[in-house]
């Protein structure tokens, strides 16, 4: 099987549900942007140290979830594929929260606010924060676009999730830092 089939060579691709579009239309952008994120997190799993399973275990979750989300703005709304699709549960936001308020208590409370970096899996996981920010507003900008009584619960769901998903980032970079003796640096304007 070859990897290149020559049909987005002027502008368009296809959606999940078989329609094509334009390359630069707002659902690409938002779903390209899943995409990307997806990359980041396996970056950053990727350098973290393989004894950390439990941190390991929580971001393939994340993985999941993001393809997830990627196939649900890659299929266009009452497109029959929606009823074959996975839904992101809100036992996942609740995840994210545990996973959370969990390294929240391992570390110092936060008292200012810090520029992103320090250990290298804390500067990745802020990469992946401010990329989660950036897919969260192209899905407020795609679904803004979607008629009132559309819009379904699943998209509302995917908007928190990813919205819990950044502060999950935040966190976790914090947390990065923590474990490695790295003191957050903080912003002095």
């Amino acid at each position: 099987m070859t990897i290149y089939t020559r049909t987005g060579d002027r502008g368009k691709t296809g959606l999940l549900s078989g329609e094509r579009i334009t390359k630069d239309d707002i659902r690409i952008e938002a779903y390209g942007t899943v995409d990307e994120l997806n990359s980041i997190v396996g970056a950053l799993i990727a350098i973290l140290p393989q004894d950390r399973h439990d941190l390991i275990k929580a971001l393939r979750g994340v993985q999941t979830d993001l393809f997830t989300l990627g196939a649900w703005m890659s299929v266009t709304m009452d497109s029959p594929l929606e009823n074959q699709l996975q839904t992101i549960d809100k036992s996942r936001i609740d995840d994210l929260e545990v996973h959370i308020d969990t390294l929240q208590a391992a570390m110092p409370a936060l008292t200012h606010f810090i520029l992103p970096g320090g250990h290298p899996t804390a500067a990745w996981a802020h990469v992946a924060r401010s990329v989660c920010r950036r897919t969260e507003r192209q899905a407020v900008h795609l679904y803004r676009g979607f008629p009132e009584a559309s819009r379904a619960s699943v998209h509302e769901t995917i908007l928190c999730y990813l919205n819990r998903l950044s502060d999950y980032f935040f966190v976790l970079a914090r947390y990065f830092n923590f474990i490695q003796g790295i003191q957050d640096i903080e912003w002095a304007p």
